[in-house]
């Protein structure tokens, strides 16, 4: 059977672990009690890894997101009548606001499905394979549902439907009619643990409402953004706190693992990690597409995690959620891929890199977010401006850059503007951080040295645009944060330029635009990038060009599916959604773009006396 496409499906999250639920009703991917677990059901990347099915037999479906929620609402018409199934991960009873996700049950999943017109048949297949479909569990019949036992799993699916038992799988099927529903509970424990108990109807609905509550808090509390697509930013909100590990404040850069940047490819990599890059931009959308009070809550993550930064160490560049270091890379052979997209890997190999800019995305964050840091202590002042002295020592290295190449390090100017943000904000923080004057001065003269050598050698003029390496003729998306960064404003004839090199030469047919189009030491070529097309709708705000980034900001999110999320890439000839999913650099840059959009448009609507600069 062809894997459905990764557009059709839908995100649960329980700000610990995550699922994806398919339109026809399968969650065909489940990792619990974490993020980073192996998954429970994984058909999403080779049929034999599990799912579970819940849906009418006949009919068509209509879904979305109960408003301000991740709670996901499907109508189902059959020839017969009408149904309306809900489906959550359970939050924690009665956490509201900035507790969201805290005492979570641990990956408890809820569905309920009630017939509102008619009498509609429906069938459910209950067919768990943990530890990435390597186990084929034992089932049997409980109590109120079933029981899966194998390795070191054991779920409980507590429900009133009678089951068929099969090859490691239970399927049943009944009819409800109009006033009757049934829900489902599904629970995750260690097989040490403690027998896990059937769950009733009533605390099936409780939890439902309870966690409708819980997220509607939260978007009431946190979310003010009243600009163009009010809509798609507070979702994105909902979205990035969705990809949160509450326990530590980790934000992972997509829920999923080896969904491949092009179909049958090996570019296939595990993004259930918190990459300090992607975690720092997080928290930058966050202050537009909601209230950061997580912010002192990951940066306490980082300190813990990195324990010390020593002069003249690289900043390991990415951890796992819990702070765990090694995050080695291995392959699963077993597993075939999405569409056979092989291999399918585990771990992220990654993390060993060298990759410079992290340094400036940790201190543009804290930049961006002091106010909600509260009383920085000594040891937190420390690290913030061990970042800069280490920007300050490091910049003029090689490294594989942003784009975390597999060749040669080169000197991406990517990096090096990175590393000139680091000293700028840390320069802008001195009030906060408190360094000597000494660090001042030689802070000062790095900045300057930085500046010089990007407009030296990262300005070609033969190209007639910054590119993406010192002396290098190839275009690169991410010289798009030259002007995003504050570095050169937009209007600069250079950056004019460059704008126009991009939109001419590194966009397909639709205007989506790649990150480059060179040779990176991989087999294969991939789609094009949401994150780099709103770098471009951004970077055309901030050069006042406001019918353009409306244009090419519309043209990235015709993209967005039927419930308001983004995967990484779009493939160039099918246009579908392609890598890992959700992924959230792309909600990141639709938030940062309809942001920089409302602010071109209000500095647009003032009298030219009194207009300010546009914003970094």
């Amino acid at each position: 059977m062809r894997a459905p496409p990764i557009s059709d499906y839908a995100l649960l999250s329980d700000c610990h672990s995550a699922l994806l639920v398919s339109r026809r009703g399968s969650v065909d991917w489940l990792s619990c009690p974490r993020f980073d677990s192996p998954s429970v059901f994984g058909r999403m990347l080779g049929p034999a890894a599990g799912h579970w099915v819940l849906r009418p037999v006949k009919g068509r479906s209509h879904r979305r997101y109960l408003d301000r929620t991740l709670v996901l609402e499907t109508l189902h018409y059959t020839p017969t009548g009408i149904a309306v199934q809900v489906e959550a991960m359970a939050l924690g009873r009665g956490k509201r606001g900035h507790e969201l996700g805290a005492e979570s049950p641990g990956g408890l999943v809820l569905r309920r499905v009630a017939c509102v017109e008619g009498q509609v048949e429906l069938e459910t297949d209950f067919c768990p394979r943990p530890e990435y479909g390597l186990v084929h569990p034992l089932l049997r019949e409980v109590e109120g549902g079933v029981l899966a036992q194998g390795g070191a799993d054991m779920l409980r699916l507590s429900s009133p439907v009678r089951f068929q038992f099969g090859d490691c799988n239970a399927f049943g099927r009944f009819i409800l009619r109009a006033g009757e529903s049934v829900g489902f509970a599904l629970q995750h424990r260690a097989w040490w643990h403690p027998p896990l108990r059937a769950w009733s109807q009533e605390e099936i609905d409780a939890w439902l409402q309870d966690t409708v509550e819980g997220w509607r808090s939260w978007s009431s509390l946190h979310q003010r953004y009243e600009g163009p697509w009010r809509e798609l930013v507070h979702h994105s909100g909902r979205v990035l706190q969705a990809l949160t590990f509450q326990p530590t404040g980790a934000i992972v850069a997509a829920p999923t693992t080896s969904l491949p940047e092009s179909v049958g490819g090996e570019r296939n990599w595990d993004y259930r990690y918190t990459w300090l890059r992607d975690a720092s931009l997080t928290l930058e959308a966050l202050w537009v597409a909601a209230c950061p009070d997580e912010a002192s809550r990951f940066f306490d993550f980082l300190t813990s995690a990195i324990t010390q930064l020593r002069r003249g160490e690289d900043l390991q560049i990415m951890f796992g959620i819990g702070g765990e270091h090694d995050l080695s890379e291995r392959m699963l052979p077993h597993l075939p891929g999405w569409r056979g997209s092989f291999p399918v890997r585990v771990g992220n190999g990654a993390w060993q890199q060298r990759q410079l800019d992290v340094y400036g995305e940790l201190l543009g964050a804290a930049h961006r977010l002091r106010e909600y840091l509260g009383g920085l202590d000594e040891a937190g002042r420390e690290f913030l401006m061990a970042l800069a002295d280490t920007a300050a020592d490091r910049w003029a290295e090689p490294d594989q850059g942003i784009w975390e190449m597999r060749d040669v390090p080169r000197h991406h100017l990517y990096s090096k503007l990175m590393c000139w943000v680091a000293l700028d904000r840390a320069l802008d923080m001195k009030d906060l951080l408190h360094p000597d004057p000494e660090r001042v001065v030689r802070w000062k003269r790095v900045r300057r040295n930085i500046r010089s050598a990007i407009l030296e050698h990262g300005w070609n003029a033969r190209v007639g645009a910054f590119t993406q390496a010192f002396d290098s003729d190839v275009l690169d998306a991410s010289v798009l944060m030259l002007p995003i960064a504050g570095f050169l404003p937009a209007s600069d004839p250079r950056m004019r330029a460059t704008l126009e090199s991009i939109s001419t030469d590194l966009t397909d047919d639709r205007g989506l635009v790649y990150r480059y189009r060179a040779s990176d030491g991989l087999l294969g070529e991939e789609g094009t990038f949401f994150l780099c097309t709103f770098w471009l709708a951004q970077a055309y705000a901030l050069a006042g060009e406001v019918e353009r980034a409306r244009e090419t900001f519309t043209q990235a999110v015709e993209y967005v599916n039927d419930v308001g999320l983004l995967s990484e890439e779009v493939e160039p000839e099918s246009g579908e959604l392609l890598g890992n999913y959700p992924q959230a650099f792309s909600h990141i840059g639709m938030v940062n773009a309809a942001w920089a959009i409302t602010q071109a448009e209000e500095r647009r609507r003032q009298p030219a006396s009194e207009q300010a600069p546009a914003p970094a």
